[in-house]
């Protein structure tokens, strides 16, 4: 068995035209396999199932079928609780749970297909921590994502559709500009990160394509922290 060889497989990443989402489309591509993106920047919403289902369709009648789905796609809205409008709330829930549950069951069949699959979701240090910065939704969220990554791994299994997360810390990318733009908070992070580096995009990537790895082949129901320590305080 070739433990990290992805020739011939298919993968989808959402939210994958920049940031960590970019990083694994080309990790994945430099693996062997064939990328599709799904991305707000290119006009495609994923929150909208309708249209997550007959992409997963025209992906299949493309190039065969779908092998991995990586649920990147996702936003914040960093206030006060107080100050947090309904809408506010209700934006991040779209995109940061319930589009990783539509297209994570859109994209069920057509695993079924080629006889198993793998799911990675984007969790985050936060889906285990109340953090370090008002984030109520974005927290709310990616704790619920930890769950259900459980709650699929455990219904898809007799599938062989495997269903993991990974879990991030800091990381630069475009949802942590307001953070690493500003040296205090910028400090506050780095107090918290016990190896004093944080993880470019691509080893959050690395991460996640591994989890799609045959050398992953036993591994489901798990959420792997990229964290540079932030947990283990």
């Amino acid at each position: 068995m070739k433990l990290f060889d992805l020739n011939g497989k298919v993968a989808v990443v959402t939210g994958g035209a920049s940031g960590i989402g970019a990083a694994t489309a080309r990790l994945f591509e430099e693996c062997g396999a064939r990328v599709a993106v799904l991305d707000l920047r290119d006009g495609f919403d994923v929150t909208d199932e309708d249209a997550v289902r007959k992409e997963f369709l025209a992906l299949e009648n493309r190039h065969g079928g779908i092998d991995f789905l990586v649920n990147n796609a996702g936003r914040a809205a960093r206030k006060p609780a107080l100050e947090l409008s309904r809408e506010e709330w209700q934006d991040v829930v779209d995109l940061n749970l319930t589009a990783v549950f539509t297209c994570s069951r859109s994209a069920l069949p057509h695993f079924r297909k080629r006889g198993g699959g793998a799911i990675v979701n984007l969790a985050s240090i936060m889906g285990f921590s109340g953090g370090i910065f008002p984030n109520a939704s974005y927290q709310a969220t990616k704790g619920a994502v930890v769950n259900l990554t459980r709650a699929l791994a455990l219904e898809w299994a007799a599938d062989d559709v495997r269903v993991n997360a990974v879990a991030p810390t800091f990381v630069r990318t475009g949802l942590t500009v307001p953070i690493f733009t500003n040296p205090e908070l910028e400090q506050r992070v780095m107090q918290h990160t016990p190896l004093g580096r944080l993880p470019e995009p691509e080893e959050i990537a690395a991460a996640i394509v591994y989890l799609c790895t045959p050398a992953a082949r036993c591994i489901t129901g798990i959420t792997l922290p990229v964290d540079s320590g932030f947990l283990a305080r």
